[in-house]
């Protein structure tokens, strides 16, 4: 039976219909109504309807991915960028417009099961995802399987402090979440271009600052291992706990390739030990992790 996943973001939606082998057989994107939540629901339930159209039969629960999670307690949406649905049922709503079950996970989570299904971390026992771009966020998969836990915060690693902080990391800027230095506002892209604006005193996008550190610019090159060695800080506390075979990173720092030599030379300095096998590697899907994950979803129900 071919599979439908939906991913809905902040400025896009977007719909796959995958074979049963993961073979790609139709895909649209359509904006995301602007804080319009049952423009919402009405444009999913039309990708679906298109994607029966193009992929029949396919099965008759949809994955969706979702900014946010579900809260465990309540049933509704938290945490959500995308703050329209935040408090609303939507797991319930979506379920009832389209006539059939509905599995849902956090955007960050489709992205780990992607990648763990047919991408870099194909074979692993435990990948964990990470986002690293406009925010930070996470999802863990064990054995082909997304980990959710009863409070619906399974991967938010970008939402504690930074660990073994430093002089020039205290006292850590403020977060949207309502604290102070969380992993997030260091490793994030703006948090990568603030700290360089606050530094320097020169304003510049994430790509133009790397391009600099690569031609030998002094400023540039310090902020881009300042922010290695932040990024390995966070990483290790995440090794850790979890102890995962692989991290694959997603999201526009993602694309930065110094990271994948330079901060397994510095997590082993944070983990305990001293010892890694882990594995950091770029994601094979890139912005299509996301749906592919969602659609993978549908054989966790």
């Amino acid at each position: 039976m071919n599979r439908i996943g939906i991913d809905l973001g902040g400025t896009k939606i977007e719909m796959v219909a995958l074979a049963p082998d993961g073979a790609e057989l139709g895909r649209q994107r359509v904006p995301t109504p602007a804080g319009e939540y049952r423009q919402i629901i009405d444009a999913i339930v039309g990708l679906v309807g298109r994607a029966d159209d193009i992929a029949a039969p396919t099965a008759q629960t949809v994955g969706i991915g979702t900014p946010g999670a579900i809260s465990p307690i309540s049933g509704v949406i938290k945490n959500s960028n995308s703050t329209v649905l935040n408090g609303k049922p939507f797991h319930r709503d979506l379920s009832r417009a389209l006539g059939r079950p509905v599995v849902m996970r956090n955007d960050a989570d489709c992205f780990a099961l992607s990648e763990a299904r047919d991408g870099a971390g194909a074979g692993a026992r435990v990948v964990m995802g990470v986002i690293i771009g406009t925010g930070v966020g996470g999802g863990i998969v064990v054995d082909g399987k997304t980990l959710s836990g009863p409070n619906g915060v399974t991967g938010e690693w970008g939402h504690n402090q930074l660990p073994w902080a430093q002089p020039p990391d205290l006292p850590g800027a403020p977060c949207y979440c309502g604290k102070r230095g969380c992993i997030e506002t260091f490793v994030s892209g703006p948090g990568f271009e603030r700290d360089f604006r606050e530094t320097t005193g020169r304003s510049l996008s994430t790509l133009r600052i790397v391009e600099e550190a690569r031609s030998g610019n002094v400023e540039a090159t310090i902020a881009l291992h300042l922010y290695v060695d932040r990024l390995a800080r966070a990483l290790a506390s995440v090794v850790n706990v979890l102890d995962p075979d692989v991290v694959v990173a997603g999201g526009g720092m993602s694309n930065v390739t110094e990271i994948y030599e330079l901060v397994p030379q510095r997590w082993s300095t944070y983990v305990f030990g001293g010892e890694v096998s882990t594995r950091l590697v770029p994601n094979v899907h890139g912005d299509s992790s996301g749906v592919r994950g969602a659609a993978w979803l549908v054989e966790e129900t």
